[in-house]
């Protein structure tokens, strides 16, 4: 933002040159200063900074963290013993900023914590408070999703058992594949996965890309995850299968993953879902990486650490060695759920649903308690 100060009009422009899309490690930053003078000013210096900080907050400040990644300052007028007097009349100075060769972290801004940064102008006058115009400046740290470890195929198969101990339905299972890990914005994930139903409900895949956002402050982490993309599948019916091949998920223009800072992280999963009425859901999740569009022609690498660990936020699903338990009537419905289904007003449906009169009772049997075994399997005479 432009100020004006007793007769002093200072301005700071950026070049358009990867405004839009954001600057890399290794280029230029450059602009102008515009500084109007309305009478003879005394000036001790003029400078342009250029500062990175990355800051994590939560619990009202009680749990909180900073880090300084950027850092630079170049003087572009100063007095050199005698003072140094601007005349009234326009003035503009150009500049250049070169950033470092080193990795940068992404520009970021979430729930608990933003990584920015920013070009500020400083305009020293004796006598008089210093006089300041900042711009907000993107930075992209490249992925290089080429990497072999990123161009890997990976897969996923998980089972789970319907019903309890000897009124078993038989099990659901499903494998899900993806081509490599690591992605652009703006491209299609094709998705492989196989969904056998073997059990005596309807169950409905689904799709979705989570990013997740880590905070880490005095020793706490504050973990959010929040969905980017999602797309439904048809209903599976009962002792039927139903496999995808190649079905693609767009990713959308979201934040490039952010693997290289100590107090925060944005990590992405792509999760296939099989949602079971009166049974908690089955699914498979694997790590994605995303990159940007490839603007920048420098590659740096990932290190194999630096990608989530999958083991340690989301454990993997194994078939137990008994069937499970139905779950209770609070594991299925939510308090919100209950009173919503409780009163007569309009009801919203949730978004897996479709349209048909078999789903009506997928509706039914995932908005009620589950029900006795009996009215499952009734005892044969």
């Amino acid at each position: 933002m432009m100020t004006h100060t007793e007769g002093k009009s200072l301005d700071l422009i950026i070049d358009n040159n990867h405004q839009s899309d954001g600057y890399c490690s290794g280029e230029v930053v450059s602009g102008h200063i515009s500084l109007k003078i309305s009478e003879a000013t005394t000036v001790k210096a003029i400078k342009v900074l250029l500062k990175g900080y990355a800051q994590v907050s939560w619990m009202h400040k009680r749990c909180s963290e900073e880090r300084k990644h950027l850092s630079l300052s170049k003087t572009l007028l100063a007095s050199t013993g005698q003072d140094l007097i601007l005349h009234s009349g326009m003035y503009v100075i150009p500049f250049e900023l070169q950033l470092p060769q080193s990795p940068l972290v992404s520009s970021f801004s979430g729930k608990h914590g933003h990584v920015y940064y920013m070009v500020q102008v400083v305009l020293k006058t004796p006598f008089h408070e210093n006089q300041r115009v900042c711009r907000e400046l993107c930075i992209i740290n490249p992925i290089d999703v080429n990497m072999p470890m990123l161009m890997s195929p990976v897969s996923q198969t998980c089972k789970k058992m319907i019903g309890c101990w000897i009124f078993t339905s038989g099990p659901i299972s499903l494998s899900v594949s993806i081509d490599r890990q690591g992605y652009c914005n703006g491209e299609s994930i094709p998705i492989s996965a196989l969904i056998e139903n073997l059990s005596s409900r309807l169950v409905v895949p689904k799709a979705v890309i989570y990013q997740i956002q880590t905070y880490m402050a005095k020793g706490k982490k504050k973990i959010i995850k929040q969905v980017v993309a999602s797309a439904s599948g048809n209903v599976v019916p009962s002792d039927c299968s139903s496999r995808w091949n190649g079905n693609t998920l767009k990713i959308p223009p979201v934040s490039p993953s952010i693997l290289n800072s100590d107090i925060l992280k944005v990590e992405y999963l792509l999760a296939v879902i099989v949602q079971i009425p009166g049974a908690k859901n089955l699914e498979v999740l694997l790590p994605l990486v995303i990159s940007t569009d490839g603007h920048c022609s420098q590659s740096f690498n990932t290190s194999r650490d630096s990608i989530m660990d999958m083991s340690l936020l989301y454990p993997r699903f194994t078939l137990p060695d008994v069937a499970e338990a139905p779950p209770s009537y609070a594991e299925v419905v939510s308090e919100e759920q209950f009173e919503e289904h409780r009163t007569p007003t309009y009801q919203p449906q949730p978004d897996w649903l479709l349209d048909g009169p078999a789903i009506a009772n997928i509706q039914q049997s995932r908005l009620q308690p589950p029900p006795s075994y009996s009215e499952i399997y009734p005892t044969e005479h």
